[in-house]
Order: C-alpha cells, then structure tokens, then sequence
C-alpha cells in the first residue's frame, strides 16, 4: 500500500509518522517550499487527546524530546470582570487531573518545536500545491500539482486545511460557516518592565475577562516569553481602520485602565485579524480511497483549544486502520469506514464544543450576564460548587475512546 498525504501540518505529519510506525509506505505534499517556511504566531495547548496521539504515532526519541521542551500548565483559570475584579479561579487540579502517565496530562507547546519533532525521520515533498485529483477504475488515486508532476497511491487522505482542496473536490457539500464571531490575537513580550505594572492575575495562568458586551478578552501566559492575547467579538462589533491596537482600545475605554494599556503594549507586529468559521455538519458519505483528516473535515474555531488535538487523534486512528489494510487484516474501505464513523463523531463534537465556548463568552444580555457572573463569584468562594461545576469543561473531549485505550 502506498499513501498519499496532502499537507504537511501537524496532523499530516503526524499521520506520516504512524504510517512509518506501521511500515506502510507514505509520502506527504506539502505547499510550503521549506520546513521552516511556515511562520505560526501563537503556541497550542496539547491536551491527553493530543498527548496520546502523538506519544502511539511520533519516533521515541522524539517523545522523549517532546516531553523535554514542552512547558507545564500552571496559574489556573482565572474569570475575571471589565474592572479586573477576579470572580472565580479555577485551580489546575481540576482543569488538569493527575495522572502518572506523561500521555494523560496537557501541555503547552510551541507550534515550531512541534512541527520540527513531527519531522523527525520524515522527507516530505515541499512547494507541492494540489489542484485536483483522479480515482481510476481499479481504484488507486492520482494527485496533480500546480507544478505539473503527478503521484499515485492507493489512499488520499486530505490533510490540507480549513481552504481543503481535496474537501472542494471530494465533498462539495461540505461547507465551513462563519461563527458570527471575529478575533483579534496579539502578544505581550513578558520583559521586566512589562511585569512591573502587568495586573498580577494576568501574569498566571489564563484568563477570560467578561463583560456585560458582545466581546471577550482571552489571556494566556507562556513563559517566558509572552502573554497571550485574544480579543473576541460578535461580528461588527470590531472596529475597522489601520491602526487596530489603539481602535481595540478605544472600544474598550470603560474597561480597566490596565486592559487598555495591555492592548496598547502588545507588539505591533503580532497584531493578526481573524474571522471565526466552523465546519457545517455533514451527513455520512460512501467510503472509498480518499479521505479528510482534521481541519479539512472539521474545522472549528480556537475557542477550546481543540484543533489542534483533533487533529492529532485523526492522525492515529486513521493511520491505525490504514495499518491494519496494508498488514492484510482489514479491507481496505472497511479501515476507511470504521475510521470516518468515529472521527465524525469525536470531531464535529469537538467543533459544538468550541462553538458553545465561543456563544457563552460572547453573552450580552444583562440577566444572562448577571447570572453568568453571580455563579462565577458562587463558584468562587465555594471549593464543592467549583470542583463540581467545572470537573469536566476541560476533559470531556479529551477522554480516552476504547480504541485510545492501549498504547
């Protein structure tokens, strides 16, 4: 068997590296003209989904190294009103239960040190932009580039992101919508002078500061680097004009001073607009040699954190079955099958919970609002009301499915 991945991103690549575990033969085409060609601004949080993926799929040196260079959550999860009194912290021991498997635990990550870990081993076809594909009547699959080369293979697994040209060709139907939301992200750098007059909650953890508006302000620390900022709002809402930073600020003149000098600090550079789509449900279709892996099947907004990590358990499963065919053990159109039942499941859940993150932090009607706030203050002072009321906002898309069990 040979498989045909297109797109080198994370979960390509980490498809490519289970193939490799399997010994069954891949090649990745990827449109960018070198590894290090791809500039990504913001850092990812892997959680015990992503851990696990990449722990079964990547080299074990390169686990290792994995573990070696990531950071270790910490600070909690701080809600937060406009004036920056804190509502509610909620502890890491209840967003991130213990585990004595380093598989079961979260971990922030730099997108850079990742992508050169899922390398590892790997000699992926670079400046490879697909235009189309053909399925002859035996069955294997042939990709055309805009270069003018070909490559045929028995499988085609679309891994090329949420502007999928395999999804346009493949399953036209399917759709990615606008969330009705757009984002501002931007970086602090966390110098000396900075975390002199940094609010001190802002300097831990993260953090989501709530209003009685259509926005939010998401705050994440990454040391030692930088905090993380995403500024999120319905759509409209964001004023339009060159100067991004300081129209930001403007709109948020009623909030605490600190927050509108923290939007002023960030580096200019940083600064990236963004508008939030997700994909559109889709009905099961027939099984056959191409197939759709993380954003190009079920892309969803960053609220969440599970791209990402979605991303990376399609990358296993899918490079599980296709194990399984090329070993004899699975027609090959089963393997495809059983793996597009589960991922559909796992991964447009994954797309409803990010939306639903997303509608909660853009909630502007005052009694809903009020309500939001009273419970947060509640779950504040209460240790019981805290640990029970969020025990599972941050593990419920990342738990173990039965075929996660083994490693």
């Amino acid at each position: 068997m040979h498989v045909l991945v297109v797109g080198g991103g994370i979960g390509g690549l980490c498809l490519a590296q289970a193939l490799r575990a399997g010994e069954v033969r891949a090649a990745v085409y990827e449109r960018d003209g070198a590894p290090n060609s791809r500039v990504d601004g913001y850092r990812l949080h892997i959680n015990p989904a992503g851990a696990r993926s990449l722990r079964a799929c990547l080299p074990a040196v390169a686990w290792q190294d994995f573990l070696a260079t990531v950071g270790r959550p910490g600070g909690g999860f701080g809600f937060l009103d406009d004036q920056l009194r804190t509502l509610c912290v909620v502890e890491d021991s209840i967003m991130y239960p213990t585990s004595d498997d380093p598989a079961e635990r979260w971990y922030p990550v730099d997108r850079r040190t990742l992508r050169r870990l899922l390398l590892t081993e790997l000699s992926p076809h670079f400046g490879k932009t697909l235009t189309r594909y053909s399925v002859s009547p035996s069955g294997s699959v042939t990709a055309f580039f805009a270069d003018g080369t070909t490559a045929e293979g028995d499988v085609l697994v679309g891994a090329d992101g949420a502007g999928s040209v395999v999804r346009q060709q493949f399953l036209p139907s399917a759709t990615r919508v606008s969330t009705g939301a757009d984002s501002v992200g931007l970086k602090l750098r966390l110098t000396p002078s900075v975390r002199e007059w940094l609010p001190p909650r802002l300097g831990v953890g993260e953090n989501m500061i709530v209003s009685a508006a259509p926005y939010f302000l998401f705050t994440s620390v990454f040391e030692p680097e930088y905090l993380l900022c995403a500024f999120v709002a319905r759509e409209g809402v964001l004023p339009e004009g060159e100067n991004t930073q300081e129209a930001l600020a403007q709109l948020l003149s009623r909030w605490h001073p600190d927050l509108q000098r923290l939007i002023r600090s960030c580096d200019p550079d940083s600064v990236g607009r963004f508008e939030f789509m997700a994909a559109a449900p889709v009905t099961p279709w027939p099984s056959g040699p191409v197939t759709l892996l993380g954003d190009a099947v079920h892309s969803m907004p960053p609220t969440g954190g599970l791209g990402a990590n979605t991303a990376l358990r399609d990358a296993r499963l899918l490079g599980q079955q296709l194990t399984a065919a090329a070993n004899g053990t699975k027609p090959l159109h089963e393997a495809i099958s059983t793996y597009e039942t589960e991922m559909r499941e796992y991964g447009f859940a994954a797309v409803r919970s990010s939306l639903t993150t997303l509608r909660q932090g853009l909630v502007s009607n005052p009694f809903a609002t009020t309500g939001m706030r009273t419970w947060f203050r509640l779950s504040g002072t209460i240790p019981m009301l805290r640990r029970v009321g969020f025990r599972d906002a941050w593990n419920k898309d990342a738990r173990a499915r039965p075929w996660e069990q083994a490693v």
